[in-house]
């Protein structure tokens, strides 16, 4: 693994749709810059260095206002470079972070004090070698005193032995990208109802309506994608989450266009207020809840 890749687009268009104020990217990396921050001896991939001065810098390109910083795997349980970033951002960035089960209480108050409101559970055979369920229940009973939620990644395929899972944890939960369901299968498939019923089960689950590029079985602009993803908008509008996922892990032989995917706003959020709740208030209630948002 010492060849080191390159997963986001050198030069991202300008969208051709403009986010409210206030928008929030509600997934996004860092990656190292590596000689301040060392990738994990574990990691399934060695990225080239996307640090914070770039993420910042494609925030301002693309119109948005903050980001939420999500733990890349490469990075293992070390929320270094997270931290790093987050500290850079004026204020305009959060995070989720990946911890060791056995972390202290005295560490997870650290990671509160430089930004950190939730933990993520992968769930990926690919990416992780080990998701201890059990111990992950004790992380997000701890997390409860810290109003933080849980972020999981998993995919379609294991959606049903993960309801148990689900269903023991007593924090607000996040599914990233929809749990991965086929967009082939059109908005009426079997694994995005399997989803639909999951977020029927809870009215404190929420989803990020992300990845166009991982999910679609299309190139660009992923018509198949859009289908499939508004409903969820229109039918979730309150528990709703979006990002642009940059810098794209493991993309590099699909790389998406940041501004495209951008433009793909619209077209699952068609109105402005569902924009609104998907861009400004979801992400500020949940990340930045101590800053009232005012509805449109």
């Amino acid at each position: 693994m010492s060849e080191r890749i390159v997963s986001w687009h050198a030069n991202a268009s300008k969208p051709k749709f403009t986010p409210p104020p206030g928008a929030v990217d509600a997934h996004c990396h860092v990656f190292g810059p590596m000689a301040e921050f060392p990738f994990s001896a574990k990691a399934k991939y060695l990225p080239e260095d996307a640090g914070p001065e770039m993420l910042f810098a494609l925030r301002d390109h693309l119109g948005f206002s903050r980001n939420v910083i999500v733990q890349a795997s490469c990075h293992g349980t070390d929320n270094a470079a997270t931290l790093n970033a987050i500290a850079k951002s004026n204020g305009m960035a959060r995070g989720v972070a990946v911890v060791d089960p056995a972390i202290t209480t005295q560490e997870l108050n650290a990671l509160h004090d430089g930004g950190i409101r939730g933990v993520r559970f992968n769930f990926l055979k690919r990416l992780v070698d080990d998701a201890p369920k059990d111990r992950f229940i004790e992380v997000a009973k701890r997390i409860q005193d810290l109003d933080w939620h849980v972020v999981i990644y998993f995919e379609a395929d294991i959606l049903d032995e993960m309801l148990p899972f689900l269903d023991a944890i007593p924090t607000p939960i996040v599914i990233d990208h929809m749990g991965r369901p086929s967009m082939s299968q059109g908005p009426d498939g079997p694994e995005i109802t399997a989803f639909k019923a999951l977020l029927d089960s809870r009215d404190d689950i929420w989803t990020k309506v992300t990845c166009p590029d991982r999910l679609s079985a299309q190139a660009d602009p992923w018509d198949d994608f859009v289908e499939v993803v508004r409903p969820i908008v229109e039918r979730y509008p309150d528990r709703i989450l979006w990002g642009t996922d940059w810098p794209h892990p493991n993309m590099q032989d699909n790389i998406p266009d940041d501004g495209h995917l951008v433009d793909v706003i619209p077209r699952i959020a068609v109105t402005a207020e569902l924009q609104h709740r998907l861009l400004v208030a979801n992400p500020m209630r949940l990340y930045w809840p101590e800053q009232p948002v005012s509805a449109r």
